[in-house]
């Protein structure tokens, strides 16, 4: 089982300069010019990273991320060039912007659990009354997050702070709110075709050596974002029920139920190689409902030697 995912990567590509590792994925620097990006199947959750992988992860969250980049590149430009891998991406280095653009359609998730707690207002912005948990805002919210380093949780905050405390200029913040706007509606678009709604996604941003603004990570996945199934979501929602979700927060519920949120002094359950399977099925599940298309799954009886041999054709 260990050898059918990849949860750590330590290449040496020609050119190297530098490799970041992220919750999920590693970044490698090429001479400064461009970055190499590797989904690993590691799998995170209230910011804390679950000791084993989860098959095929890395290729649904990669396929997902860079289908979904080419489906809004017209609206809004993007770090991907090429795809030399089912686990790679390579694209433009950035500098990235210190914020995550959190984008929400419905009171769900994080907004459901602080309305719950009788807060009103949500990173500065003012949430109704009178809603229950998955009703949808009268219109989509921006509720962005600062972005937090291994093991830090990520920090709600406002459009006013981002700006007075300098972490992007106002200039530049209209435009990250704008690309936000439009990446929303546009996958809001993709997801109604395949009988989805998009409930909340957040998206990350970073600006290009001649100084363009363009679209970085991942978008539109079950990890960045949360979907709820068309059918039967008003039916759920007047009696009361729980939404049928595709998103990862299965996991979360999964931890809550086995006292775990991310908390000082809890330590991270068991899954079990049963578990693990159950988790990797759904992701499939996820990718063929969010894609509309089936899932081919890589040759993955050596992945890092695949993924080598394949980014070491591609720089060459």
């Amino acid at each position: 089982m260990a050898n059918n995912t990849i949860t750590d990567t330590n290449f040496k590509f020609p050119n190297q300069k530098s490799l970041y590792k992220g919750k999920v994925r590693a970044v490698y620097n090429i001479n400064d010019k461009e970055l190499v990006m590797v989904a690993t199947d590691r799998l995170s959750a209230f910011d804390v990273v679950m000791p084993k992988g989860i098959p095929y992860k890395g290729q649904i969250l990669n396929q997902i991320a860079t289908s979904m980049m080419k489906a809004t590149e017209d609206l809004v430009p993007n770090w991907l060039t090429a795809t030399p891998d089912p686990n790679v991406a390579v694209g433009h280095l950035c500098e990235p912007f210190k914020v995550e653009m959190v984008i929400r359609g419905y009171m769900s998730g994080h907004a459901a659990r602080e309305y719950k707690a009788g807060k009103r207002i949500l990173c500065g912005v003012a949430m109704p009354e009178g809603l229950k948990e998955n009703d949808k805002f009268p219109s989509p919210i921006i509720t962005p997050a600062t972005k937090a380093e291994m093991g830090d949780h990520d920090e709600d905050i406002s459009r006013e702070d981002i700006i007075s405390k300098f972490i992007v200029s106002e200039e530049d913040y209209i435009i990250l709110e704008d690309y936000t706007r439009k990446l929303f509606k546009r996958g809001t678009e993709i997801a109604a075709s395949r009988g989805l709604i998009l409930v909340d996604t957040k998206y990350e941003f970073g600006k290009t050596k001649d100084g363009k603004i363009v679209l970085i990570d991942e978008i539109h996945t079950p990890d960045s974002s949360r979907y709820f199934y068309v059918e039967g979501y008003q039916e759920r929602q007047d009696k009361n029920e729980v939404q049928k979700q595709l998103s990862k927060e299965f996991v979360r519920q999964w931890l809550i139920a086995n006292d775990f949120q991310g908390l000082e002094g809890q330590t991270v359950p068991v899954m079990s190689d049963e578990y693990i399977e159950t988790v990797s099925e759904r992701y499939i599940e996820l990718f063929e409902n969010i894609m509309g298309e089936p899932f081919v799954k890589a040759d993955v009886s050596n992945i890092e030697e695949r993924i080598e041999k394949n980014v070491l054709a591609y720089l060459a």
